[in-house]
């Protein structure tokens, strides 16, 4: 077996057997891997504190045929913070149920690792709002795996000048030339166009450094809740009990 020393974020730890545990570990060296972490339920093993879900670090492992297996952790942030906090949390749980959907083992998920690492950062950060971190996770995300909604000229004939709609079902803006046959369209604030480009635009590391009026949150929520909706084709249980919650 080969030993590697891995970076990355626990996405989810789940019991094994009598002491085991299986981890699933978002990595920027072999994208979202799943290793064995052994006895790590057993008192007093050197795992069982390091292998929480949000648990950002280096990973050491060994690379079987067919798994993982976790020798050792060292770990830089565990966002306690988000322990004393119930509803950061399972914001927390809904970004790493997304991020486990989107990535593969042996892709380069960097940029997701990136993103997810920032979110992390801004639900601790009570400058922005939870809502906003969200819409702001949940649309960089689709644009990273390729799915963006086209937010700066129109979807059918390319204008860039003239205003228009949100349409999900034509995946992005529709001019006022082109709209005639369009029944989903959405009317938007012109600074929730402009969010939705900064959001696309925008490096990573820029993302969370802006709020926006209620009215933009709730368009945001609108756009995004059905964008979500059309193009991502799964139920996320933690988003599910959110709602429950806010």
């Amino acid at each position: 077996m080969n030993q590697i020393t891995v970076m990355g974020m626990v996405l989810s730890a789940v019991p094994i057997g009598e002491y085991d545990k299986r981890v699933v570990i978002l990595t920027r060296e072999r994208g979202k891997i799943s290793a064995f972490a052994r006895g790590a339920r057993k008192p007093g093993n050197a795992l069982s504190g390091v292998i929480n879900p949000f648990s950002f670090g280096e990973f050491t492992v060994y690379e079987g045929r067919t798994s993982y297996t976790l020798v050792s952790a060292s770990i830089s942030n565990y966002f306690a913070e988000l322990r004393e906090d119930i509803e950061g949390a399972y914001y927390g749980f809904y970004f790493v149920e997304i991020a486990s959907y989107y990535c593969r083992e042996a892709n380069d998920e960097r940029e997701m690792l990136k993103l997810l690492y920032q979110t992390m950062r801004a639900l601790i950060n009570e400058k922005v709002p939870n809502r906003l971190i969200r819409y702001i996770y949940e649309l960089k995300a689709i644009c990273i795996n390729g799915e963006a909604p086209q937010v700066f000229q129109c979807v059918v004939c390319g204008d860039k000048e003239r205003p228009g709609k949100f349409s999900t079902l034509k995946g992005g803006k529709v001019c006022t030339h082109c709209i005639r046959d369009v029944y989903d369209g959405l009317e938007l604030d012109p600074s929730t166009w402009y969010t939705l480009q900064y959001i696309e635009s925008a490096k990573v590391e820029h993302l969370y450094n802006f709020t926006v009026s209620d009215l933009v949150l709730r368009e945001l929520a609108m756009v995004m809740g059905r964008y979500m909706d059309v193009y991502v084709d799964h139920q996320f249980k933690s988003l599910e009990i959110l709602k429950l919650m806010t």
